[in-house]
């Protein structure tokens, strides 16, 4: 612990340092967050003294705990924003950005079934950024460790916005390099509803990640990206951190697919919903 508020001393003398002719305000760290970090055991091994910042998923697996003290995922010294993971049910305001777009009345799958996600991740610059999300209720916790062991592991994800930012529209959304996961649709070409709409699965990075077919490249614009021998930041392969954490959640991969590759994307059967 001594480390931890040795930092804070030597930011503290720093900035008083620079401004000895203005007034410093310096927030209080309130007594329950201390409290909770004294009596984290070992906590000077979760922390990147380098980068100041929390970087050891073993130390919080549990995001719950997470949702209640977020300055954990933001241990920075200069606190630049706080990155939220938590899980809701849909409110008004989401309902009236998603009815008529994603959302649909339908038999299939009741508004009562999906969660709102807010999750963070970095994008393809290095930078943390908030997200969201929605999946099916039955995979939500399951989304939520997922997306923090990769913001833990730094892995880029361009944007993650609902499609409803993009008009519902899936080709919008993958040309902007969009991350999302609900939509209620059917698979393109065919009258068979896509486990989209079931919310049980999510494209990743799907501009760079594209959908190849022996009829086309989906999107056109990620043809270049159809060549799995390149080195980009957020193209997922198979064995790399992306891929793991979603497998080891029991998702399969587009990529693993026989005839087309959906590099994108990844989908779970649900006994009782999809299956």
């Amino acid at each position: 612990m001594r480390r931890i508020f040795f930092i804070i001393s030597i930011c503290i003398v720093i900035v008083s340092g620079c401004q000895q002719n203005s007034e410093l305000l310096l927030q209080p760290i309130e007594e329950d967050i201390v409290e909770e970090v004294e009596e984290v055991e070992e906590v000077e091994e979760a922390i990147k003294i380098d980068e100041s910042e929390l970087v050891d998923d073993e130390k919080y697996t549990n995001v719950k705990y997470l949702e209640d003290n977020s300055a954990y995922l933001n241990l920075k010294v200069k606190l630049e924003q706080q990155i939220i993971f938590d899980i809701s049910t849909i409110s008004a305001g989401i309902f009236e950005r998603i009815n008529g777009l994603s959302y649909k009345e339908n038999q299939h799958i009741a508004l009562d079934d999906l969660r709102y996600l807010r999750v963070g991740h970095y994008d393809l610059h290095g930078n943390p950024q908030q997200g969201e999300l929605m999946v099916h209720k039955a995979i939500a916790e399951d989304m939520l460790d997922i997306f923090y062991h990769l913001y833990i592991e730094k892995y880029p994800i361009e944007q993650m916005h609902l499609v409803d930012d993009f008009g519902a529209d899936d080709d919008e959304s993958m040309v902007a390099n969009n991350t999302s996961a609900f939509n209620y649709r059917v698979v393109a070409g065919s009258n068979k509803l896509s486990n989209h709409a079931y919310g049980l699965a999510i494209d990743i990075n799907p501009l760079i990640n594209p959908y190849v077919t022996s009829y086309g490249i989906f999107p056109p614009e990620g043809m270049a990206y159809a060549d799995r021998g390149l080195a980009y930041p957020g193209m997922i392969i198979r064995g790399d951190v992306c891929y793991n954490a979603f497998v080891d959640k029991g998702f399969n991969w587009g990529g693993d697919w026989s005839n087309s590759k959906d590099y994108q994307h990844f989908d779970i059967k649900i006994e009782g919903v999809n299956k």
